[in-house]
């Protein structure tokens, strides 16, 4: 007698009822799916349902076991750890898990903004009291797995627009690209070039989007060829600005959307013998402690990385007692710093 075509035929019985892994392994569909049908929801296709529910009938459902307290750590995942941006982060989440009788293990994706397959695992195996991603975002099937073992997320910086389950803390990146450009323009600059992030990163199209609105409000025309799509990177600073500055009408000031595209064009300056503020005005975003020792100073927009992040465990911690914090997303104002690398063009 052959098998039906929608449900997998069986090599020999399995003594053990299948896990919720096994089961979605075998029924070829992601975990959290498996997940909303064993706890009744509805949003899943009818086949579907009905093929779970089969296996379920035919194998039996083993609940995985919950550890009986969790681990005292927190989870912190970085899509990288370079330069002062993660360490300014590590502080603030250390700050309130030190006063709390918590650890802090970092886990560094290798560049990528989502956790490849084998991290939940490790994560499982580690049971922290919570996860904190930081720039990056967690996969639907990795948040039902956490959930499912009560590991809450709450997320720092978001990539792109932070899921309705999940907290979040994040800064005022569009007000902070508004202020960037005012001053720019109320110091008389008009040919204002933008060294952007990437487009998937929520913060990077807010900054720009604020430099749009600043322009727009004062009548200026934003001129294509002045805008440039980056990667948060110096290097990225550089090569840009390097084209930028050779044009037969270069701009006056660069509004480089993070610090580190800031010291590129710092870079991209000196080799083309222009001197910063006189020939060219340079402002970034993020402040951090590097800025104040570039030369000249860099005038930056301060996002308070450290009191997110502190803000962030503090949410975790209170979703970990069973407590819902006040509010689900978190923004905190950033500040306009004026240091010496900004001036009236010549």
């Amino acid at each position: 007698m052959s098998s039906s075509p929608d449900t997998p035929a069986d090599p020999a019985p399995q003594s053990e009822p299948f896990t919720i892994a096994q089961l979605a392994e075998r029924a070829g569909v992601s975990v959290a799916t498996v997940s909303k049908v064993v706890n009744g929801r509805l949003d899943v296709a009818p086949e579907t349902r009905e093929l779970v529910e089969t296996l379920i009938r035919r194998h039996g459902y083993r609940r995985q076991k919950r550890a009986s307290r969790p681990a005292p750590l927190i989870e912190l995942v970085f899509h990288e750890v370079r330069g002062l941006y993660p360490v300014e982060v590590i502080n603030g989440v250390s700050s309130v898990a030190r006063a709390n009788g918590l650890g802090v293990v970092v886990s560094e994706l290798g560049g990528s903004h989502v956790p490849g397959r084998g991290w939940v695992e490790d994560v499982l195996a580690r049971r922290p009291v919570g996860v904190i991603p930081v720039f990056c975002g967690v996969t639907e099937d990795q948040r039902e797995r956490l959930r499912a073992r009560d590991i809450p997320i709450v997320a720092v910086d978001p990539t792109g627009e932070p899921g309705h389950d999940d907290p979040s803390v994040g800064t005022s990146n569009w007000n902070g690209g508004l202020e960037a450009t005012r001053h720019l323009l109320e110091l008389g600059h008009r040919r204002i070039a933008v060294i952007t992030g990437p487009e998937r990163v929520l913060a990077g199209r807010a900054r720009l989007d604020g430099f749009r609105a600043a322009m727009d409000l004062a009548g200026v025309p934003v001129d294509p060829a002045l805008v440039c799509l980056g990667d948060f990177q110096i290097e990225d600073g550089r090569d840009h600005a390097r084209v930028l500055l050779r044009l037969p009408d270069p701009p006056t000031a660069i509004f480089a959307c993070n610090d580190g595209s800031a010291l590129g064009v710092y870079h991209a300056a000196a080799e083309l013998g222009l001197r910063v503020p006189d020939d060219l005005s340079v402002i970034g975003f993020d402040d951090l402690p590097k800025a104040k020792w570039m030369i000249p100073p860099l005038t930056s927009v301060r996002q308070p990385l450290h009191d997110m992040a502190a803000t962030a465990a503090s949410m975790l911690l209170e979703l970990t007692a069973g407590r819902p914090p006040a509010k689900r997303r978190v923004e905190i104002a950033t500040e306009l710093v004026l240091r010496a690398s900004t001036a009236p063009p010549r």
